[in-house]
Parts: C-alpha cells; structure tokens; sequence
C-alpha cells in the first residue's frame, strides 16, 4: 500500500511538472510572437540623413516665408503675417525682385506653380488664391475647408497640409478635394505638417518648430526619412521662437534643393548626404 502510494505522488508530481514546462513555453512562444508583432507593426527604423550646404545667397531677413517654390529659372515666395503679407517673385540671388502685397486682413501661407497658375494660400481665412504667372496679376479665388499652411503638386494634383497629420490632395482644375492621406512613422501620426514640396516622387514637410524635414511616400502617407538641418538652424536661425526653419523649393532642372526658414537671412542649396 506504500509503495502504491508513492507510485503515486511521483505520478503526480511528474504530471505537476510537465504542466509547469507546458506553461512556460506557452508563455515564452506568447512574448515571442507579440515582439514579433510590435516589430512587424514598428517596421525598421527610418533612415535619417545628413545635408551638405553647395551654395547660400541672400534672404530678406524680414521675410516671415510661408511658401516656397521654384519655377523655370526664378523664386516664388509667400510670406506671412496679418499686414504684412505678400507674394514675391525673383532670381535665386534676389535680384529682378516682383511683389505683390496681401489685403491686410489675410495672412499669406503657402505657394505652388502650377502651369500657368500661382496658387498661394491663406491661413484661417480658408481661402486660396490663383494669380497668373506670367503677369503676377491676381485671377481668382477659390475655398477649401480647414486651415491652409503647405501647398506642393506632383503634376496630376494639388496637395496641402493644414497643421494637422493630413495631406489632401486636390482637383488643380476645380480645387475639390480627391483623396486624403494620414501621415505616420511607426504607425505614429506626424503632425504640424507645414511648407511642402514634390521632390523625385515623395512628398517634403516641414515640421513646424522642427529642423528636420519629412520625406514621405504620397502613396500610402509613409515616412520614409528625414532630413536633419539642426545644424543650419542652430547657426542661421533668429533667437525668437517664431523664425522656424520653413521653405523648400526644387530646381528640377539643375536637381538642386534650397532651404531656408522665416526670417533667415540665408537661402542654402544642400545636398543631402549620410549622417
């Protein structure tokens, strides 16, 4: 009867066992696949690169730049500020300077070429405006719903940000909206989307109060690197808190960036290089 009692207990604790080794490798396969998961969900890790200054030339250091763009040889700027606000057109190095000037209760904001229109625009008055580009002069208007900050094209559409995560893309004949894209890194929403421009397929931001600007994919809304201009900033930036780094234009024809931000006295054509 003893032994049959022992038999037993060694029984059962050889079960009791088994059951523990069961759960610790349940345990072990579960964290195993939820890192996987996380992983999977993160992606890899966004590159960011480094930027090398290839030429500077002079800036209106009272230029609060809002918008940027360049368009077959010359500069287009839209500049900020209730009173102050302007739309400008000149050569890289300022020279063969035009401006046209804001009604005083608009704030300018940012400005694209698109074929023979300039479009720019305006911050809470949720209004754009269309200026022929071959006189400068004022041709229309037309209304979105949110607030206006960046404008860029990619030759099929118009696509602005408004401060939040959200590029839209619109109709360039008609200014309806077509389709929306929310744009994230690590499945985090970028938010503060500002200035834009349409580089070799991707989408430039920048990030209002960053020094880094977001390279994103207009496909899927993806950011797939990022610029880090700390350095220029941190040297050419005025010490208030308001003259941010904001403007990117593309020479497409010389493939060549220019940066620069509000109030800065610089314009930088960089190249973009590994950090």
């Amino acid at each position: 009867m003893k032994n049959l009692f022992c038999r037993v207990r060694r029984r059962d604790g050889l079960l009791h066992l088994a059951l523990l080794v069961l759960a610790a490798a349940f345990s072990l396969a579960h964290r195993s696949l939820a890192c996987a998961a996380e992983e999977g969900a993160a992606g890899p890790a966004v590159p960011v690169s480094g930027y090398e200054v290839v030429a500077s030339f002079a800036h209106d250091p009272q230029a609060f730049t809002q918008g940027l763009c360049f368009d077959q040889g010359l500069l287009y700027e839209g500049t900020g500020l209730y009173g102050q606000s302007t739309l400008r057109r000149m050569t890289i190095d300022g020279r063969d300077l035009e401006v046209r000037t804001l009604p005083a209760y608009l704030f300018g904001e940012g400005v694209t070429v698109f074929g023979d229109r300039v479009i720019q625009l305006t911050w809470h008055s949720r209004t754009g405006l269309v200026w022929d580009r071959e006189k400068l002069q004022f041709a229309g208007s037309f209304p979105y719903a949110t607030e206006g900050w960046g404008i860029t094209h990619d030759g099929a559409s118009l696509i602005m940000s408004d401060g939040s995560a959200i590029l839209a893309f619109l109709d360039p004949e008609t200014y309806a909206r077509q389709r929306t894209v929310v744009v994230t890194e690590a499945g985090q929403q970028i938010t503060r989307l500002n200035e834009l421009e349409y580089i070799k397929g991707e989408i430039w931001a920048n990030i209002w109060k960053e020094d880094r600007i977001a390279r994103i994919n207009p496909a899927t809304g993806q950011v797939t690197g990022w610029v880090d201009l700390a350095g220029l900033a941190a040297q050419y930036a005025p010490a208030d808190e308001d003259s941010v780094l904001n403007g990117i234009a593309y020479d497409r024809d010389k493939d060549r960036i220019y940066v620069t931000g509000k109030r800065w006295s610089r314009i930088f054509a960089i190249r973009v290089i590994k950090k």
